[in-house]
């Protein structure tokens, strides 16, 4: 550094003892002063795990009316076999595959439509309950929810869960 850049420089301030190699920012507080650290909102950060958007979605799906069950035709079978298990319980994101990132979400639910509704207007009802209880719940943008039917509960069909329930009261 050139003798001019020194002479420049702010240098320490003398009129403070201690103050030797500390700059202040213009516009900063003194020490012992405390400047506002703004909202308390800010001062942080809030991840949100994927299993969390998938239960909230899992939930919001399951209050549609028309839908009978969440998942594929295996992950109902082996959620069926699970829920007997003492401990496992049923699990409401079953079905439900989130993509979390920092502020959208992006969800694929597989669904088990009742036989005679209108499988677009039950589509339609899921997006909507979906995207607003992740919305609500999570602050979260819900850029897409993909709905796909993967069976459709005919009347006279057996219901493992049914026949779970049967089970438990004998």
């Amino acid at each position: 550094m050139s003798d001019a850049a020194d002479r420049n420089s702010p240098g320490p301030d003398r009129s403070n003892p201690g103050s030797e190699g500390r700059t202040l920012d213009k516009g900063a507080k003194p020490a012992g002063k405390r400047a506002p650290l703004g909202d308390p909102a800010t001062r942080g950060r809030t991840t949100i795990a994927d299993g969390v958007v998938e239960k909230i979605a899992g939930l919001a799906a399951r209050d549609v009316l028309g839908v009978h069950a969440m998942g594929t035709g295996f992950a109902r079978t082996f959620g069926a076999v699970r829920d007997r298990v003492p401990g496992g319980g049923q699990s409401v994101a079953r079905g439900v595959k989130a993509e979390v990132g920092e502020v959208q979400t992006a969800l694929d639910l597989d669904i088990v439509v009742e036989y005679g509704v209108s499988i677009v207007d039950v589509a339609r009802a899921v997006r909507e309950n979906v995207i607003a209880a992740v919305e609500r719940m999570t602050g979260l943008e819900v850029v897409e929810v993909n709905v796909a039917v993967g069976d459709v509960k005919l009347p006279d069909e057996e219901d493992d869960e049914d026949d779970e329930r049967e089970q438990r009261v004998q």
